[in-house]
């Protein structure tokens, strides 16, 4: 399959920042995901919120596991540090690079297959031990590259592509992420960028662990199961050589709501989202009132989006091991092995 690359040569009009960059050297590949995702529309929120907070793409490492959601990291900041690691475990093999290098600016992105069934036991140690990064969650409430079976966040009583319906209780990554100690956490909607833009922005910004679950409707997983239109009947009734799935152009959710508003979203299935956005009033430093708001709000099926909770006075993980000030990996063998004498001392204060 080919692919139409984007042109190197850009306009020398286009507006630059104040590191002398564009919006396009904030790019990445062109995605290959299905026309319309919302993980789309959370990349171009990326790119917008480091372009114009002036961020070197050399400076920043983003890291991802396995899934829609891990694939995108291709498709912005494609001058950054990169590394997609295995399904569930890219909160440790970030937390192991930044250990290394505390002078790069972290960014993971996952999914809700991703980190809220295989890889959430590594998503609940990288919150409560404060890692500098910014922490996405791509959430769509199904495994995109396996067919739309419903994910660890999928609401009970939702129905899947093939019309089964999802009986277990749901995992609210928002919640789990202030219950784990997260210093920055919030909420957003993908269609919703005025709000998204100025959430990630502010997670970049803030020392410590920053989660931010973002709704991102899924347009391949749509399509009736009783229809006589639909892929799978198509299959069963078809006698073909090969074997071919075609996902047709859906167009971008987009919104646009006031504070303290409530609206209802149709998705691509034909499902409704209500998306409560939080009022101006909102205090958002009381970890135990946060947690309060949005179980309450999820008990009358509103998904509240904006910034839920943040401490400005929290500490990082290298402030929790007094490591030194340089990066690890900068450090020479005089540093990182002090002698045979400084290892006695510390042996000695263990007994």
């Amino acid at each position: 399959m080919t692919y139409l690359a984007k042109p190197k040569l850009h306009h020398p009009t286009l507006p630059q920042n104040r590191v002398c960059r564009t919006r396009r050297d904030y790019e990445g590949k062109i995605s290959t995901l299905c026309a319309g995702c919302g993980h789309d529309s959370i990349s171009a929120a990326i790119i917008q919120a480091c372009f114009e907070m002036d961020v070197e793409p050399h400076r920043v490492a983003k890291l991802s596991g396995i899934g829609c959601s891990s694939k995108t990291p291709d498709y912005f900041l494609g001058n950054s540090h990169g590394f997609n690691t295995v399904h569930g475990r890219m909160p440790s093999v970030l937390t192991g690079a930044n250990l290394a290098n505390r002078a790069l600016l972290y960014l993971g992105v996952s999914g809700d297959g991703d980190s809220a069934s295989i890889g959430i036991g590594q998503f609940a140690h990288v919150m409560r031990r404060g890692v500098n990064m910014v922490y996405i969650v791509e959430n769509n409430g199904v495994y995109g590259l396996t067919k739309g079976q419903f994910s660890a966040t999928a609401d009970q009583g939702s129905a899947s592509k093939k019309g089964v319906v999802n009986s277990d209780t749901p995992i609210d990554m928002a919640s789990l992420a202030l219950q784990l100690g997260a210093s920055y956490v919030a909420r957003g909607f993908s269609g919703d960028k005025k709000q998204l833009v100025p959430i990630i922005k502010a997670a970049i910004a803030h020392k410590g662990a920053a989660f931010i679950d973002v709704v991102s409707p899924c347009v391949a997983f749509n399509n009736h199961p009783g229809s006589t239109k639909s892929y799978d009947y198509v299959r069963e009734h078809n006698e073909a050589v090969n074997r071919i799935d075609f996902i047709p152009r859906k167009e971008e959710i987009v919104v646009d709501y006031a504070e303290g508003q409530v609206i209802e979203v149709e998705q691509h299935d034909g499902t409704i989202l209500l998306l409560r956005k939080l009022h101006r009033e909102y205090d958002p430093h009381n970890r135990v009132m946060a947690m309060n708001y949005v179980a309450e709000h999820q008990a009358k099926g509103e998904v509240v989006t904006g910034l839920l909770f943040v401490d400005n006075s929290a500490r990082d993980l290298h402030e929790h091991l007094n490591t030194v000030d340089a990066p690890i990996n900068t450090l020479a063998a005089a540093e990182l092995c002090p002698g045979a004498a400084t290892l006695a001392k510390i042996n000695q204060s263990l007994r």
